[in-house]
């Protein structure tokens, strides 16, 4: 870690007395906070489709980029061999933020929706007919429509698979005792979601892993949403893939992390095919390498990589219990401000839940009202946010949502429902 980033941390680690002040010092860390919009501090609150940078994340893409860049593994000169460095060093520093057993387990993709694919290709290349997967009513399309591609590969190929859905309740959550009627030993794997994009309900991992491996079946888990916030141990968790995105835990874009328990990465074939995942090259025939280089083909995306270890370091060092307990009180109070509004309602009502709030105002068009909130300099997100079966479970369309990240405060929290009620009386007189 750089001197810059020691320095960082310090600041940070000195000043947290309290949440409010750990999060005063954290929001220090955003340049996108710096600036205004139409003479206002922008309010951002679309952090689960894709979080500001933290400053250490341009800085370190930066240097990547301008004073150290060189390609990766097999330059015979120094700069490469210190890209290099710097590569594998990215790869420890994820590991280390995941709680994984070993840097082998980490594959660099290209986000968690590459992850997941790679997943549903390699793995699902030895399912076999009448073999089962198991989805949720509650994921991001990224975490369905990849086993969809699979079943659809698989019938093509003469060994039709099954997919089962663990159907979500009117909290949009999950239930134990629903997954329990579903696995059998036809079950192949269950995909799940570790919390909600949409609503923020968060998922029992462990006991799903548990339930899953007695069942003889593997478990891949979509973190996407639950890394920026929950700590993380995969040696604890259960899982045996785990996926998340660069973009989401305040870091670059074009870089995501496949976790894989080595005894489930090193059995599964090749994903894609290319440079640097092979061992031998013949006409007829390749011989591939050990993972995780042989999931990684090509020139990977070098410099996102080094800076995302670099924002997985910095953000593994703040107090991240304390910060998801602050979270939870922002989602609490939202629900209070909110709930208070004539004709609103928010839909997931989940106990366990990230900071994430979704909802709709009678008479008014999601876009209408985050098209008002823009003129406030206040940035929510609307539309079914790619999780459009669980929408339609819940009987919607689509919703507006509020995600908070670590940036965010009470103070915008008051500053949103206000202009939540001021849309609903303009809406309202307008109609």
């Amino acid at each position: 870690m750089t001197l810059v980033a020691e320095d960082r941390k310090s600041k940070v680690q000195e000043t947290a007395q309290t949440a409010e002040s750990v999060v005063a010092a954290v929001r220090a860390e955003f340049p996108y906070l710096e600036h205004k919009i139409n003479g206002r501090t922008p309010i951002f609150l679309d952090s689960a489709a894709s979080a500001q940078k933290a400053r250490l994340c341009i800085e370190t893409l930066q240097n990547a980029l301008t004073r150290s860049y060189a390609n990766v593994h097999r330059g015979a000169y120094s700069q490469s061999a210190q890209s290099t460095l710097a590569y594998e060093k990215a790869r420890k520093q994820v590991a280390e933020f995941l709680g994984a057993k070993s840097e082998q387990e980490i594959v660099f993709t290209s986000g968690a929706t590459a992850a997941i694919n790679l997943v549903a290709y390699s793995f699902g290349a030895n399912v076999q007919a009448g073999d089962e997967i198991i989805v949720s009513e509650l994921e991001h399309h990224s975490n369905l429509v990849p086993w969809q591609l699979l079943a659809e590969r698989s019938a093509a190929a003469g060994k039709p698979i099954k997919l089962r859905f663990w159907r979500i309740t009117e909290q949009a959550t999950l239930r134990l005792e629903d997954l329990a009627e579903l696995l059998s030993s036809r079950t192949k794997l269950v995909a799940v979601t570790h919390a909600s994009n949409a609503f923020g309900s968060i998922v029992p991992i462990e006991q799903v892993a548990e339930m899953t491996h007695k069942a003889g079946a593997a478990l891949l888990v979509d973190g996407a949403q639950a890394a920026p916030h929950l700590p993380l141990s995969m040696k604890e968790l259960g899982a045996d893939f785990y996926a998340f995105s660069g973009h989401k835990t305040y870091g670059p874009n074009a870089i995501g992390v496949l976790w894989g328990r080595s005894e489930r990465l090193n059995v599964l074939p090749p994903w894609q095919g290319g440079g640097e995942m092979i061992r031998e090259v013949q006409l007829e025939k390749s011989s591939y390498r050990e993972v995780p280089a042989r999931f990684e083909a090509g020139t990977p995306p070098i410099a996102e990589a080094i800076a995302l270890g670099a924002t997985c370091d910095w953000l593994a060092s703040q107090p991240r219990q304390l910060l998801h307990d602050y979270a939870v009180g922002l989602v609490r109070t939202a629900h209070e401000r909110l709930g208070a509004i004539a004709g609103l309602r928010i839909h997931g009502t989940a106990t366990d839940t990230l900071p994430i709030v979704s909802f709709t105002l009678d008479g008014v068009h999601p876009h209408d009202l985050a098209t008002f909130l823009d003129s406030r300099a206040i940035a929510v997100r609307t539309g079914h946010h790619c999780a459009e079966p669980a929408h339609r479970a819940l009987g919607l369309n689509g919703s507006t949502r509020a995600s908070f990240g670590i940036y965010n405060t009470f103070e915008e929290i008051e500053a949103l429902a206000n202009g939540v009620a001021e849309a609903a009386e303009f809406f309202g007189s307008a109609g």
